[in-house]
């Protein structure tokens, strides 16, 4: 029994690595994102290896980079990119502008974002605490895009923000674009931002990078002060808190900037977590500057005072020891006779906490629940007209196919019985179209193999077929809803959360042609899902306006329920598949197979299906990640994980 990884046996793809690793002499990165869970055992005993030519190796090699695809850009390193503004012009005369910053990175010719800073009140030199991780690849030539954008008060989206200029740049290699600068190369990249082409006053964006040492592990630390001096007269200091890290060459980073707590002198700061290579760049005797401010509408915060560290003082808290540190004001230390301090600042909480992979939680087996919710409302027209979103043609698959096999063939290699339940909404379903329910019109969640006892399907190609066949079979009707199939869902993830242990998480693939139309509905059943082990990709098919389904993705802005409660973390990814167009690849061919379609016809499909899947599983890992890390979950190791469960042949 060979184990096989993507269709390629895994001592392939092995070899791709020992190959990859002898030519670039870095192979951690390589590892890490080729070592994706298996469902077999072990290697057979019979199976041996012989020393092969390097021109064998070569074409083994050249066959799986081929084949596999994802790994023809190995990474070398991730790299931390902070970011600082100057000179931003003020909105108008009476306020200074909400700056954020928004990292965007070009895929296939477009735009994506990346992340955002936070939103910093009433500052034109801000300097943001958020750190950019990104993986950097020498081969590649990566551009990045910073946009500047001013949030107003009340809306923390970029629908109404006002755009303050952009820098464009490379983050290593910039052989081919000599027009545009580099970060890794220069370490700290300066320049003017620019907006609709010309100089946007004289505002300017300072990026600088850090490569990420070995240490993946975060601490989780905790700050309280009392007795602060008060620098209001009439109310008293609105404090906050910044750490920063002393680096070798003197200068200052920011690492963290807590809350402002208002009208107290006596602040308990939140807790929050930070990697140790941003804290100290993994060592623990570097010097670590704090400073308290107090926090002024108009900018100008007053220094009330600072002291200095290291974590390796900062842990004595881990042995009982009571931490705190007086925070010193230099200017009343030379002038006042009398002078002690300006405040104490204690350290109430310090935890390591190790932060496992997402690798770790597959290969302690952890399986993907893949569930597929395709949209069958009347706006994707009749499947019998050529023109319809739903028309199978005999040469080629149409969009709702194309996402489908996109997604689905990736995810169907970590769920070991290649078992996935496919739902349909939208639509009245036989017999004779009876309505699902007394209440509805239509169907929301109904089997897509009109099985509501089993809707599971077997593999990718169970679902195409199944999807095909119910067409004609049922009448496509309205209205939009996907909250109930979001809520069915959550309703298996959340026993797999009492369960306590990483052994399932959910991911649901919605393909729909138009905006929703139960939005607080969703909003809601998506607010609920934020806190169990689920993910959600919304994948819009066809050309419709899909600008009102950018505000599910907590990307832009905290998605909030109609109530006002936030999500507890970013679940959610809409990718419009039009923005995929024009580019043709491999999944294409699997595309027509899954279809029964020859591959003559690839040439004249016109979307990218691997540029999608890409796009719209990027950030599943960290969202596994992060759930199970936030819920203190750890992976369980390999032996305790084959006890447990069989492995599929």
């Amino acid at each position: 029994m060979y184990i096989v990884f993507f269709g390629v046996p895994l001592f392939v793809v092995s070899l791709y690595i020992a190959y990859h690793t002898y030519h670039s002499g870095r192979n951690e990165c390589a590892v890490t994102r080729c070592a994706l869970f298996y469902p077999c055992t072990h290697i057979p005993n019979a199976l041996s290896l012989r020393s092969v030519s390097s021109s064998e190796m070569s074409n083994i090699y050249e066959s799986a980079a081929t084949t596999l695809g994802l790994f023809n850009s190995p990474c070398l390193t991730k790299v931390e990119l902070r970011v600082a503004c100057k000179g931003i012009s003020d909105r108008d005369a009476l306020s200074k502008p909400d700056p954020c910053v928004v990292l965007k990175m070009q895929s296939h010719g477009q735009w994506f974002e990346v992340d955002r800073s936070e939103v910093i009140r009433s500052s034109i030199s801000p300097v943001f605490s958020k750190v950019f991780t990104v993986d950097y690849y020498f081969e590649e030539v990566q551009r990045l895009r910073f946009e500047l954008h001013d949030i107003s008060n009340n809306h923390n989206g970029l629908k109404e923000a006002d755009f303050l200029g952009a820098m464009e740049c490379t983050l290593g290699q910039a052989s081919y674009f000599p027009f545009y600068a580099q970060i890794v190369s220069q370490r700290k990249l300066s320049k003017a931002l620019l907006k609709h082409g010309n100089t946007a006053g004289k505002s300017s964006i300072t990026v600088t990078a850090e490569e990420l040492s070995g240490n993946d592990d975060y601490v989780e630390l905790a700050f309280s002060a009392k007795k602060l001096d008060d620098k209001d007269f009439f109310s008293k200091s609105d404090p906050f808190l910044e750490i920063f890290r002393v680096n070798d060459d003197g200068t200052l980073s920011l690492v963290h900037r807590t809350e402002t707590i208002m009208n107290n002198l006596n602040p308990v700061w939140k807790s929050f977590k930070v990697s140790l290579n941003t804290l100290c760049s993994g060592d623990q005797e570097r010097e670590l500057k704090s400073i308290v401010w107090d926090w002024d509408s108009n900018g100008k915060h007053d220094f009330i005072g600072e002291f200095q560290t290291t974590f390796k003082e900062m842990k004595l808290a881990m042995e009982g020891k009571q931490m705190q540190w007086e925070c010193i004001n230099p200017k009343y230390q030379v002038k006042k006779k009398n002078y002690r301090n300006s405040g104490v600042v204690m350290l109430t909480q310090c935890k390591i906490i190790k932060m496992h992979s997402f690798l770790d939680y597959i290969m302690g087996g952890c399986q993907i629940q893949f569930t597929v919710a395709i949209d069958f409302t009347a706006s994707n027209g009749d499947p019998r007209n050529s023109c319809s979103l739903h028309y199978i043609h005999p040469y080629q698959p149409n969009e709702y196919l194309k996402a489908l096999v996109a997604v689905g063939e990736i995810c169907q290699d970590y769920d070991s019985d290649k078992m996935f339940p496919a739902f349909g909404f939208g639509a009245q379903i036989p017999p004779d179209f009876k309505l699902h329910s007394l209440n509805d019109k239509v169907s929301h969640d109904f089997a897509v193999n009109f099985d509501e006892d089993n809707p599971e399907c077997a593999g990718i190609q169970g679902v195409v077929e199944a999807y095909q066949n119910c067409l004609p079979k049922i009448q496509l009707y309205g209205p939009t809803n996907i909250a109930p199939i979001i809520q069915k869902v959550a309703n298996a993830a959340s026993e797999e959360m009492h369960t306590k242990e990483a052994m399932e998480y959910f991911i649901l693939l919605i393909l729909t042609d138009g905006v929703i139309t139960d939005m607080a509905d969703t909003r809601e059943a998506i607010v609920h899902a934020s806190h169990l082990p689920m993910s959600v990709i919304i994948v819009g098919v066809g050309n419709a306006d899909f600008s009102d389904m950018q505000m599910l993705d907590g990307d832009d802005g905290i998605l909030r329920s109609p109530k006002g409660e936030p999500v507890l973390r970013d679940i959610v990814q809409f990718v419009p598949f039009h923005n995929f167009k024009h580019v043709s690849t491999a999944v294409d061919r699997r595309c027509c197979w899954a279809v029964g379609t020859t591959t003559d016809t690839v040439s004249r499909l016109q979307a990218s299906p691997a540029a999608l899947a890409k796009s719209v599983l990027a950030e599943v890992p960290n969202q596994v990640v992060d759930y199970y890390n936030s819920k203190g979950i750890k992976p369980k190791c390999l032996s305790d994980f084959e006890s447990t469960r069989a492995f599929s042949p």
